[in-house]
């Protein structure tokens, strides 16, 4: 099952003796340690940009003045601190070698502990976005979490090995377009909760922006929140936060639609919303005594201005608080980018020009505001009487707040080695232990005063939730979401919830059943009849307990061969179980026999993947027929092609001729071979993926329908590094309707 490649790493303690000298250094460790915690989410310990350790720096230089280490890593986000690690998100490598990547150092030291790389696939965003989201980390048992450009989501322990992961592209439908803005996830109890802009499919088909929240330890799917409403951006990275009130466990988050959400975190019901901006939310809201504060610089709701920063009251909010819960606002402070930070009744945020703006919590009045640089992204963090923020080009400055005014007390450019020009700077600062650390595309820096000794920071004690009390109010069927072959079985639990989420702990009695032909269930055991299963086929599972109820969706794929004719699609309707879809295709009855057709793009891109099967697939050959189209003028014409294992086969019509790709905006392994063909006749496409002995070997063949296959094969790639598996799919570029028909997946020999 998708999520559960688990490696179960035992958390082992050991006690000896030790003198008494030994005890009170003990002491005194714990104590240093109480004060300097963990730095496991991009914005602290409390989500507010706010760190409660003393004695920090005010100065340092690349030259040695309080630089502890500094390693080679190429990154523009955040690092975060967990058991003695330091952990960040990046990229590495060059040419057809190119990865994102995910490295963990000694936090004392600098010695890189360990460095994994994974390949960039089904995704636009280009090479100098890659590494976009920050990691999170997970106190409890030491794992590191990372969301990549194209979806993947991946746990890591303590070695760097994989514990579970997800393809969040190829099993939810994930969008990943060219902006590469990544959702940064957020660890809460026993979950760690994404932000996932996604197509879906089963109860949560449709296009729409959703959180969903996976078991840290498993990778099993709680819970998916209920989509938001029309999506504006299909690129956002407003990360969400978490905040306990009114008795409830809350998420708040910004959506893709300009909406700002509050979300039940246990069970993902939801609760309240905010319109905050006509376009998708990337800045993170804070929380501080059940008052939010957020920022966008877009189009504004209700004037004709761009730029809002607004603070408002989430105390027993339900339904839509637009317009009963502002508190104050700030019109024209465009602060699209920079997550605020809040401390001593103070907002401090920069906006989009690199202006650090403090504000009065209470009443919106701006107190002063001073100029750090020129693009502000990086979000500021507050400790020990100084904000710490850096600045795109390369800039680093440490701000001393006062009553009327600010200051720049330190001034610190990075340049890249080649001193050509600054490197790239986007993350915000960890601070953990008395050390500061941050990244940039030129390297991964420790600060620090180096007379003072290292303190390992003591873990966070995790609070046990309050018991529930009353009827059951939800219940959650876990895995709530599965992706699966057909000779697999999925055994399901359930979790149940009072009115306020809080755990009710092990239901008494529940009634099973699954809707769809193939499935039985007994005792929350779910097996399939793969004879009945063609292609793949979505099911729900359903537990009742009590009055209350709650459904799981599976996701199962038959065995190979398959084929798919589209005479028992509906007309307007797409195919059943397929993925990606979002874009309209759908099948259509034409005088020969009915096809698939993917109409244009109403509006962005008109790229458009289809995916038809589990992304753990390998070993097999992808088919099928198509025809391409034109507008009258013939200007505007159709790319079609079919797509095995992360890799695309594109039979382009405008530059006539063949693109073997895996990464759209990058060419990392493209190789491209001219091809005349005409717009009108149906063509067959075929693609064959072998991995074998670290290199992937990608074969292609492409002749006009009805004519008898070639014997040889129309265009050979090979990739030496190789992507390990994937989804069979069909890829349209459809500025007019694409059309195919007759897809078939067959194993290889």
């Amino acid at each position: 099952m998708r999520g559960r490649r688990a490696l179960r790493v035992a958390d082992v303690a050991t006690i000896g003796t030790a003198t008494i000298g030994t005890l009170v250094m003990m002491a005194l460790l714990c104590a240093t340690s109480a004060m300097a915690g963990e730095w496991t989410h991009w914005r602290g310990p409390e989500h507010t940009g706010v760190s409660a350790e003393t004695g920090l720096i005010d100065d340092w230089s690349r030259d040695g003045l309080n630089l502890i280490w500094r390693s080679d890593f190429v990154g523009r986000s955040t690092p975060v601190v967990v058991d003695g690690r330091v952990c960040a998100n990046g990229r590495m490598g060059e040419g057809i070698h190119r990865q994102e990547a995910v490295a963990c150092w000694d936090a004392n030291t600098g010695e890189q502990l360990w460095k994994r790389g994974f390949n960039v696939y089904h995704t636009a965003v280009p090479w100098n976005r890659v590494g976009w989201g920050d990691v999170a980390a997970d106190s409890e048992t030491g794992y590191v979490y990372a969301q990549f450009v194209n979806g993947r989501f991946v746990a890591f322990d303590a070695e760097g090995n994989t514990v579970w992961e997800w393809r969040l592209g190829e099993d939810f439908g994930r969008f990943s377009g060219y902006g590469g803005r990544t959702n940064t996830p957020v660890v809460d109890e026993n979950r760690v909760i994404a932000h996932v802009i996604s197509a879906s499919w089963g109860t949560n088909v449709g296009g729409g922006d959703r959180w969903v929240a996976f078991d840290k330890k498993t990778g099993d799917v709680l819970w998916v929140s209920e989509k938001g409403s029309t999506l504006k951006d299909l690129n956002t990275y407003s990360s969400p936060v978490i905040t306990e009130l009114d008795g409830r466990r809350q998420l708040i988050g910004g959506g893709a639609d300009g909406f700002i959400y509050g979300l039940d975190a246990r069970t993902g019901e939801s609760l309240w919303k905010f319109h905050l901006s006509q376009r998708g939310l990337n800045s993170s809201p804070v929380v501080s005594d059940g008052v939010v504060y957020a920022a966008h610089s877009e189009e504004n709701v209700d004037t004709r201005v761009m730029g809002r920063v607004v603070a408002f009251d989430i105390k027993g909010a339900s339904g839509d608080i637009t317009q009963s819960k502002e508190l104050w606002r700030i019109e024209e402070l465009q602060a699209g980018y920079v997550s605020p930070a809040v401390h001593g009744g103070r907002v401090y945020i920069a906006d989009n020009s690199a202006n650090l703006h403090a504000i009065d919590a209470k009443t919106g009045k701006t107190i002063w505001h001073v100029n750090y640089g020129t693009v502000g992204k990086g979000s500021p963090v507050v400790a020990d009487g100084k904000i710490y923020i850096t600045e795109v080009n390369g800039n680093i400055r440490i701000i001393e707040p006062g009553e009327t005014s600010g200051k720049v007390i330190s001034e610190v450019h990075i340049d890249m080695p080649s001193g050509e020009r600054y490197a790239e700077t986007y993350g915000s600062f960890a601070i953990s232990g008395g050390r500061l650390y941050v990244t940039s595309e030129e390297g991964i820096y420790c600060l620090g005063d180096k007379s003072k000794p290292y303190a390992k920071p003591a873990k966070a004690e995790m609070a046990a939730p309050a018991k529930g009390e009353g009827p059951v109010a939800t219940v959650q069927v876990i895995p709530n979401v599965a992706v699966i072959h057909s000779d697999e079985s999925v055994t399901y639990s359930v979790h149940t919830f009072d009115a306020q989420g809080r755990p009710l702990g092990a239901a008494d009695s529940v009634t099973w059943s699954v809707e769809g032909e193939g499935a039985t269930i007994a005792d929350g055991k779910v097996t399939f009849d793969g004879s009945k299963i063609k292609g793949t086929q979505n099911f729900k599972v359903m537990a009742k307990v009590g009055e209350a109820s709650g459904v799981a969706n599976v996701r199962v794929a038959g065995p190979l061969p398959w084929g798919f004719d589209f005479e028992a699609v509906p007309d307007g309707k797409p195919p059943k179980g397929w993925m990606g879809v979002g874009k309209g295709a759908q099948a259509r009855s034409t005088d020969d026999s009915k096809i698939l057709v993917q109409p244009k793009a109403p509006r962005g891109a008109p790229r458009a993947t289809m995916f038809f099967g589990p992304s753990d697939m390998t070993g097999y050959t992808v088919q099928a027929d198509v025809k391409g189209n034109s507008n009258k003028s013939g200007r505007r014409i159709t790319d079609l092609g079919v797509v095995n294992g992360g890799y695309t086969m594109d039979l382009q019509g405008a530059h006539q001729r063949i693109q073997v790709e895996s990464w759209t905006s990058e060419r990392r392994m493209m190789k491209q071979f001219p091809f005349e063909w005409e717009i009108g006749p149906w063509y067959t496409l075929k693609l064959r993926v072998d991995v074998q002995d670290g290199n992937a070997l990608i074969r292609g063949k492409v002749w006009k329908r009805g004519e008898d296959e070639p014997a040889d094969w129309t265009v050979t790639v090979e990739d030496p590094m190789p992507i390990d598996s994937g989804s069979p799919g069909l890829y349209t570029f459809a500025p007019v309707e694409a059309y195919f028909d007759n897809v078939k997946v067959t194993a290889n020999d």
